[in-house]
């Protein structure tokens, strides 16, 4: 096989699936040229940022990575190796404990934008009376009381019972001093909903898309004031307006983040609260879907 061609079978970005542990977990890998040779790359894994490949190796109809822990257990380096697999690809990882664990993947799909869209009407997902059209992941620590869907402690995961493709959303949240929480659109794309007050903006912190896209400027509030975020998505682009400023404008989602229900990008996906790293809480969830 020809260095050029076989570089070309492995550029791109790519759903992954991980088998571990008798779970699928949603992955994501991307692949592309640094000069004329060589090959570098991004990576996200069930949890965690986005983090850099130095370098992609390629020998003999194969390619090979590494990638140091990030939040997994302390151990060794993550090692990653993988194939053609008819359209796509399928490999192997060796995990931070030395266990090895199977994985395919798939190129991710081109999302299509949509210019001048048709809003239908809008839809309160939270009813302000009760958990209806939600769901908790797990065993629920989630209560609605006084008008107020609120999180009192880390525990489960939220998803909503309906599925979304494009569309435009409001949310009013507030979290307490030092909290974590988290807003994820299709349920694969997280918008950060930290404690930041007076940090400078990055990918990990307040407003951010999960270690891709990083706000222009901190806008949060002190913790335990309301805050509102108004979050248009139509393809992959995303625009984002935090407390009345605009902070990500029509900028591409590359792919999922850490955390997602699935790396299936081209389908339909619900929203998902996290309330797994801490206390959060909300009083108003209103979707307006795009319509054809």
């Amino acid at each position: 096989m020809a260095f050029a061609q076989e570089q070309k079978d492995f550029i791109g970005t790519w759903n992954m699936v991980i088998s571990q542990e008798g779970k699928e977990l949603p992955s994501w890998l991307e692949i592309k040229k640094s000069g004329i040779n060589t090959l570098i790359g991004r990576y996200v894994y069930a949890f965690g940022s986005a983090r850099p490949i130095s370098e992609v190796k390629l020998m003999e109809g194969k390619f090979s990575f590494s990638i140091p822990p990030q939040w997994e257990p302390r151990g060794q380096d993550m090692v990653f190796e993988g194939m053609k697999d008819g359209d796509g690809l399928k490999g192997t990882m060796v995990y931070t404990d030395g266990n090895t664990y199977n994985w395919t993947a798939v190129r991710a799909p081109k999302l299509t934008y949509v210019d001048n869209p048709t809003w239908g009407e809008p839809i309160e997902l939270f009813n302000g009376n009760d958990m209806e059209g939600w769901n908790a992941l797990g065993e629920n620590q989630w209560e609605v009381k006084d008008g107020i869907l609120n999180s009192p402690k880390s525990g489960s995961n939220l998803v909503s019972e309906q599925e979304f493709s494009d569309f435009k959303v409001h949310v009013e949240f507030k979290i307490p001093e030092g909290s974590n929480g988290g807003f994820y659109l299709r349920g694969r794309y997280e918008v950060q909903i930290t404690d930041d007050i007076g940090k400078d903006p990055a990918s990990v912190l307040f407003g951010g898309i999960y270690g891709f896209l990083t706000p222009n400027e901190m806008v949060a509030k002190p913790a335990g004031e309301w805050q509102t975020y108004d979050i248009t998505l139509i393809g992959r682009r995303v625009t984002i307006v935090a407390n009345g400023k605009t902070i990500i404008s029509e900028q591409n989602i590359p792919g999922i983040t850490g955390g997602a229900l699935n790396s299936h990008e081209g389908e339909p996906g619900p929203f998902l609260i996290q309330g797994d790293h801490g206390a959060v809480a909300f009083r108003k969830i209103t979707v307006t879907p795009r319509v054809d």
